[in-house]
């Protein structure tokens, strides 16, 4: 941890007050949101599915004060290892080097020139010319895939949780990830998935029915938060976070409102 970050955790106590650098402001609410939900829901596991270099563990760990298992889910190999050596100090962190999909089963990943945008699915041929530089495929590999409902099975059993937390960031893949949980997508508290605006890949849901798929399945809106700094002034994409409607308050009604 850097000296500034020190004063700054120091300042923070003493102050009550969150200190953030300017770069980093669009990612505040999400952070506050989630150290507020992942308490109130009582999470004891985060399944972290298309993790990359593990940001958003990292993030979990210094920003939201998490400290129960995490499940990173990264198909490609060196960032995957990469992983897991910085997991190597971290007991409460599990890195698996595969994708999670509709079905089990191998099939070819794209690796783009941005890592972030790497994906099952290939680029849209009309994304926005403003993302054609980072999301273009530089190689292809062969990766394994499971499914939600495959990998809670086996962690449920290892690890003893009982109220899960689902993120995903498949980029352009998370509504093939929620088809392959099944009934098992009951078992989590809350899920947090990235819905497209704009869609970057072919064949990718757009973000209406992405979220359908997830009210469809018994979930509701905790919250909408940036991902990241946009593109001013047009919403490309956001992630939603949700909880399990049985999490809900009791006075608020949840389904198709009453007609009067």
């Amino acid at each position: 941890m850097s000296l500034k970050r020190q004063v700054a955790n120091l300042l923070e106590r003493l102050s009550g007050n969150v200190i953030i650098p300017p770069h980093e402001l669009h990612l505040l609410p999400e952070r506050l949101h989630l150290r507020r939900l992942l308490s109130y829901l009582g999470v004891d596991c985060v399944f972290d599915v298309g993790a990359n270099a593990g940001q958003y563990a990292t993030m979990l760990r210094k920003q939201v004060g998490y400290r129960g298992p995490i499940i990173s889910f990264e198909p490609i190999p060196e960032l995957a290892a990469s992983m897991r050596e910085r997991a190597a100090q971290d007991p409460n962190w599990h890195v698996q080097a595969m994708a999670l999909d509709r079905e089990a089963g191998t099939a070819t990943f794209n690796v783009m020139r941005n890592s972030e945008f790497s994906s099952l699915r290939r680029p849209a041929e009309d994304q926005p010319e403003t993302f054609s530089t980072s999301n273009e495929v530089i190689r292809e590999i062969q990766v394994e895939r499971s499914t939600v409902e495959a990998q809670i099975q086996h962690w449920q059993s290892k690890l003893g949780f009982r109220q899960p937390f689902l993120k995903m960031d498949t980029q352009g893949n998370d509504l093939a990830v929620i088809e392959g949980a099944g009934k098992s997508l009951a078992k989590f508290a809350g899920l947090q998935s990235e819905l497209a605006i704009l869609r970057l890949y072919d064949g990718s849901a757009d973000f209406s029915a992405t979220l359908t798929a997830c009210q469809e399945k018994g979930f509701v809106i905790s919250a909408f938060v940036p991902n990241n700094e946009g593109k001013f002034p047009v919403l490309v994409e956001v992630d939603c976070i949700m909880i399990n409607k049985k999490f809900a308050p009791a006075d608020i009604q949840i389904g198709p409102s009453k007609a009067h």
